[in-house]
């Protein structure tokens, strides 16, 4: 059964490389787009916002959302016809552009109340995005916020690979059996989120 939400996922500054949770959902989740960027290192905010709408827009079915760090920011900047193609979005890790000069460009964020479902996972210690600043983004923002005890900036830094608990904030975020995984991720937890999903 095809899914009728397609996952696009939203990587930060300096992309997602193997490993990421990212990554690996990106090449197990059926029909998952990858929002690619033309310069990673120094992003500029039309251009990446841009980018997303594109992939929103090139399609008409609703999308799910999976951004990390400036992918987050990325998102919240959207316009009124692109955010309207989004069926939700699962928000890690957001950064905070106006206290890091290479992301100035993406401030100021919006604090304005998203369209869509969204969930916010923020950590108690990220070091580019203090949890009081990931709190009022989620209270601005309407997002539901889950706090992560000591989760870095929820990369492979910080030691999250296939992460399962993303898996199941996102299955929040789609309709029960509506998607399902091609191949089993190397992950634990993953076969209650396929009980969830069949």
């Amino acid at each position: 059964m095809n899914s009728p939400y397609r996952i696009v996922i939203v990587p930060g500054w300096r992309n997602s490389g193997p490993g990421h949770w990212q990554s690996l959902w990106a090449e197990q989740l059926p029909g998952a787009v990858r929002v690619e960027q033309e310069d990673w290192l120094v992003p500029h905010r039309d251009t990446w916002v841009g980018a997303l709408e594109q992939v929103l827009l090139a399609d008409t079915r609703p999308a799910v959302i999976v951004a990390h760090s400036l992918g987050c920011i990325t998102t919240v900047h959207l316009g009124d016809e692109a955010a309207a193609r989004v069926h939700g979005a699962l928000l890690v890790a957001p950064a905070d552009p106006e206290r890091r000069a290479q992301l100035a460009d993406f401030a100021p964020v919006p604090y304005a109340p998203l369209p869509y479902r969204s969930v916010l996972v923020a950590s108690s210690n990220d070091p580019f995005c203090p949890i009081r600043r990931a709190g009022a983004y989620a209270r601005a923002w309407g997002s539901e916020l889950v706090r992560l005890q000591n989760a870095g900036h929820v990369n492979i830094e910080s030691g999250f690979g296939p992460w399962p608990l993303g898996l199941a904030l996102l299955q929040s975020l789609v309709e029960a059996g509506s998607w399902q995984t091609r191949a089993p991720l190397a992950t634990p937890g993953l076969d209650a989120l396929a009980a969830l999903a069949s």
